[in-house]
């Protein structure tokens, strides 16, 4: 690329940073960094009304969790912060600028108060107009500097009266941009309203702000979420008026994440009735509110980045499981999908489960050692290995093995009453004989086992099935001589005694 690549991720403080967000931060840093360029983060906190106290924190963690780093930003007390508006706004940034289009009849002053606006589409309702807004076909019959005169303007701001600055959209004229994953966008400007600009709280909104900052920042690619898409016209405009044309940033609009059933936009509301969390890390709102995260429900963030990766992103290739580095290498924006992305809440979990199975046994008996109890950490690495393959999440690994760390106190019923037959305690007991000779190796154990089965002309299913219920109380999982290896000898002779004395159909729990 001709110029150094700058993008941006310009969250708002306004609640929890949904995963539709951290995925346009995820693409805006790939983006970035597959050319060498700067990551910045920007909070677009204009509009106080909507600020959420911890908010800004919540979204620097969040960021900081997925490692998602941006490279750009400002130093508050020595830590890394984001770029803030609020801040820009008390250096006198956007009022310049508000200023310029003032100046060049490309925005005007609105003094119209709630009411006069209501009234404004009620009459327009009632008129049977196709739209309730303010533009070219209204504004001459409002409040504003279109029509009021110079001095009576001057008057009204010099009196406190509240207004706002709006722009002053043209009628008839063709706005284009290319979008580099949708092509072409055309709008017709008689559809578009002269959007508010400048508040009278004195800060400017979104649309200006967004501008100005993208400009002054040098931004070279606008990447955002599709819900941004209607007001790409305005913003090309206002580049327009500016006379910023020449340096206007490639925009580029990503699809919407949707709801497992693809009918409309993933929320938190479908969060909690499917039981999967729509937010990267726990929220906890100044109310009191407690919204699940994907780092307390126990995914990696690895796993939670590649599924968000491909929330719109497709590499060409079966591969499906990348690092964060071979995410930079293979992202394109030619390779991102114009439809938008249902959220697959299995499949979520099938990534978290490759990434736990990558995992040595050592990496997670470290994990999972502060709920384990007083347990060596041998031992623990070897429920690890044992168990990895059958749970989807770290934590399942001592709820699921259990038996791994005491003997069993109940037997699964289903199996007992299935499989546990009136020769069981005998195969057993003949069992507990040849295992006390044998030495406790996996291999050792299987052998033996295999050697009296078929000595005795018996199929492996009877025997195993009640060796396998003495030891852990289950009717499956993992091998069960790499079982009775890891709890030891004296522990596994013991379990097959009390599997005798205890399993008995009638007293089943």
């Amino acid at each position: 690329m001709e110029k150094k690549v700058r993008v941006r991720f310009a969250p708002s403080p306004t609640g929890p940073l949904h995963i539709g967000g951290v995925r346009t931060a995820l693409y805006n840093y790939l983006f970035a960094k597959k050319h060498n360029g700067d990551f910045l983060l920007r909070v677009e906190d204009t509009d106080q009304t909507r600020y959420v106290k911890g908010a800004e924190d919540y979204i620097l963690e969040a960021l900081k969790w997925c490692g998602i780093t941006p490279t750009e930003g400002v130093g508050v007390g020595g830590d890394f912060g984001p770029y803030r508006q609020s801040e820009r706004k008390a250096e006198g940034t956007y009022k310049k600028y508000v200023n310029q289009l003032l100046a060049s009849g490309n925005a005007y002053y609105a003094f119209d108060t709630p009411e006069e606006l209501d009234a404004m589409r009620e009459r327009l309702k009632i008129a049977g107009g196709h739209s309730q807004q303010y533009d070219a076909a209204s504004r001459n019959s409002m409040s504003n500097s279109l029509t009021l005169s110079e001095d009576e303007v001057q008057n009204r701001i010099a009196a406190g009266e509240k207004y706002v600055v709006r722009a002053k959209i043209p009628q008839g004229e063709e706005v284009k941009f290319k979008d580099l994953i949708r092509g072409w966008v055309s709008v017709d400007s008689s559809n578009l309203d002269d959007k508010v600009l400048f508040k009278s709280d004195g800060m400017p909104t979104y649309h200006m702000a967004n501008v100005v900052d993208d400009y002054l920042m040098k931004i070279t690619h606008v990447i955002r979420g599709e819900e941004w898409l209607p007001s790409g016209p305005l913003h090309v405009l206002l580049y327009k008026f500016l006379g910023w044309e020449a340096v206007m940033p490639e925009f580029a609009h990503l699809p919407l994440i949707l709801k497992p059933n693809g009918n409309g936009k993933l929320s938190k509301r479908d969060g909690d009735a499917g039981g999967f969390p729509v937010f990267p890390i726990e929220w906890n709102s100044p109310e009191g509110e407690i919204a699940s995260g994907y780092r307390e429900s126990g995914y990696f963030p690895e796993a939670h980045i590649n599924m968000l990766a491909f929330l719109g992103w497709n590499p060409g290739t079966e591969q499906e499981l990348f690092s964060l580095e071979e995410l930079v290498n293979e992202f394109s924006l030619e390779r991102v999908g114009k439809s938008g992305a249902k959220f697959d809440p299995d499949k979520t979990k099938w990534f978290n489960e490759q990434y736990l199975r990558a995992k040595s046994n050592e990496e997670l008996a470290q994990l999972v050692k502060p709920t384990a109890g007083d347990v060596s950490d041998e031992l623990l690495a070897g429920v690890c290995g044992l168990m990895k393959e059958r749970v989807s999440f770290s934590s399942e690994i001592l709820e699921k093995g259990k038996y791994l760390f005491e003997a069993p106190t109940v037997y699964d019923a289903k199996t007992v009453k299935k499989k546990w037959k009136d020769d069981s305690p005998q195969i057993v007991a003949e069992l507990i004989e040849v295992f006390s000779n044998t030495e406790f190796k996996n291999e050792v154990l299987e052998t033996a086992f295999k050697t009296y089965v078929e000595e005795k002309e018996l199929g492996f299913g009877k025997p195993m099935i009640a060796i396998r219920l003495s030891i852990t109380g289950e009717g499956g999982g993992p091998s069960l001589f790499e079982i009775m290896e890891l709890i030891g000898k004296e522990e596994s002779i013991n379990r097959l005694k009390a599997g005798i004395e205890n399993i008995k159909k009638e007293t089943v729990a």
